[in-house]
Formats: structure tokens, C-alpha cells, sequence
């Protein structure tokens, strides 16, 4: 599956207001932001994500995803606290 159709997808469907996908083979890194995430498990959270993609990891499309989940006030902090290198 590609980046951007993962990118797309997951958008979409749970209205995300930044988004980054990283791929190594069929291993996939998930970085989103979004409304949705706020009062939500970390575990309900990585199952909204995963939800969507269920069909390309059944297919074995994706094989491993590795998620991070973050309202955008917790984004903003991560990005102050931890700075892109």
C-alpha cells in the first residue's frame, strides 16, 4: 500500500488534522493528530487506526504498523519538547 493512499485513508476517516506515514518494505510508522484522539485509551486510539487499514494488513499488504496518536494540543507539546532533527 502506498504512503499516500494510507495518508488519504486514514484522514478521511477519522477527520485528522496532520498526518505522516514512514514505510520501510511492508512496515509502516504512523504519526497522527487529531480531535479524535482526545479522552481516548491509548489502546483505543491505536485501534482506530488500525481499523481502517484492516483489510491491507489481512491481504499482507502492510505487515507491521508502529502508531502515535496525538491530539493537536499534545502534538504542539511533542513538538516543543522533542524538535524534529
Amino acid at each position: 500500500m502506498e504512503i499516500k493512499q494510507i495518508e488519504q485513508l486514514l484522514t478521511e476517516q477519522l477527520q485528522l488534522t496532520e498526518i505522516y506515514v514512514r514505510a520501510e518494505g511492508s512496515h509502516y510508522s504512523v504519526t497522527a493528530v487529531g480531535n479524535c484522539f482526545a479522552d481516548v485509551s491509548r489502546v483505543k486510539q491505536q485501534q482506530m487506526i488500525y481499523a481502517p487499514l484492516m483489510s491491507a494488513i489481512a491481504d499482507g499488504s502492510i505487515h507491521a504498523v508502529s502508531i502515535k496518536a496525538f491530539t493537536p494540543e499534545q502534538w504542539r507539546r511533542e513538538k516543543l519538547l522533542n524538535p524534529p532533527v
